[in-house]
């Protein structure tokens, strides 16, 4: 008979396991949806499919965008394979404040100090370099009471839009 303490085991606790993305079949691809494409998260802007050939498998040509660079990406794929589809999650937090980066030998403009509806504060998502953070900058220097949208997928987070916060009645 085996000892009780011998079955004693302690297993490491990891994240929720979720992937960051999913496999789907070239064919059930859409316009509008979205791909992994050369390791990046895109959108899909144009596809068409060939005919079955004399090689076998029809073949679906995408055209798609990346969603945090805007990049544009091509791929060429039997309609039959599976493409990995990117999670992508959309959140809004409250911005509390906006931590400018003063260092010059540090690229990039510093990052923006978030807060969930819960009050947790979330403060690792950069100001964007482009016209969407001068928006956010120009906004917030106002006295605005912003809500910026932050997109993730696939390890990266980026604030893609902002709006003025709703006001409340009291």
């Amino acid at each position: 008979m085996a000892d009780a303490n011998e079955h004693d085991v302690t297993f490491e606790s990891t994240d929720s396991g979720s992937a960051m993305t999913f496999p789907l079949q070239c064919s059930a691809l859409r316009k509008n949806g979205h791909v992994v494409i050369k390791s990046r998260p895109c959108k899909i802007i144009d596809m068409s499919t060939s005919k079955t050939g004399k090689h076998g498998h029809a073949k679906v040509n995408l055209v798609a965008t990346d969603i945090f660079t805007g990049r544009k990406y091509e791929d060429l794929s039997p309609s039959t394979h599976n493409m990995d589809v990117p999670i992508i999650t959309r959140m809004e937090y409250t911005l509390i404040d906006i931590e400018m980066n003063t260092n010059d030998e540090v690229k990039g403009r510093g990052f923006l100090s978030l807060m969930t509806e819960d009050g947790t504060m979330k403060e690792d998502v950069k100001v964007p370099d482009s016209e969407i953070g001068d928006k956010i900058i120009a906004d917030f220097e106002q006295g605005l009471e912003l809500m910026v949208t932050v997109v993730s997928a696939m390890g990266e987070e980026h604030a893609m839009s902002h709006k003025e916060a709703p006001k409340g009645n009291n």
